[in-house]
């Protein structure tokens, strides 16, 4: 069932002004995008990975759950709010992964067709993140739509009515983050 156009916002807005029963009832109405999400985040990472979606989903909502309070104006603020929470898990995850090893065995994560050129031999996941966060220094709204694009695997026009852009604005924005990404993570 989708919830009813606002109910999203109502439930944000609640839960921001520190009504804990908000986060709850907005579970149930989000749960299932997000573990779409997740899957479709999980599939491009390398096979033998063993984080699953529900686990990613429940990441997702402890997360939430330690913030208390926080103000995300609506839907698109917090899916844009979740993508950055995705982001956080797979880098924590790769980090408690590769803990143990020296340097080695880490893994690329492919952002997606476009970035084919970062095979799982070169670089590591916490190259992207650096290579993110340089970007955010850059223009905070890029990155914003690369973490839209791939951590939730959102579509162009997806992105550009949760962040209120035009099409165009949101395929340039893509563009330059995938040039700017190459260049970064580039041996």
């Amino acid at each position: 069932m989708e919830p009813q156009a606002g109910e999203i916002t109502q439930l944000l807005n609640r839960w921001g002004k520190g009504d804990p029963a908000a986060l709850e009832a907005l579970a149930p109405l989000v749960y299932d995008q997000l573990r779409e999400i997740a899957e479709a985040c999980l599939r491009r990472e390398r096979s033998d990975h063993t984080l699953q979606p529900t686990a990613m989903v429940n990441e997702i909502f402890t997360g939430l759950l330690e913030l208390r309070r926080v103000a995300l104006n609506d839907r698109g603020h917090f899916f844009a709010f979740s993508a950055r929470l995705t982001r956080r898990i797979l880098i924590d995850y790769a980090r408690k992964t590769n803990a143990g090893k020296r340097g080695g065995g880490w893994q690329r994560i492919p952002l997606d067709a476009e970035l084919s050129w970062a095979g799982d031999e070169r670089g590591e996941a916490l190259d992207l993140s650096r290579a993110l966060d340089e970007l955010t220094q850059l223009d905070a709204e890029k990155t914003r739509v690369i973490e839209l694009h791939y951590f939730l695997g959102c579509t162009v026009e997806e992105i550009a009515g949760l962040l209120n852009l035009s099409r165009r604005t949101v395929e340039r924005s893509l563009q330059f983050s995938l040039v700017f990404l190459r260049r970064r993570l580039a041996v």
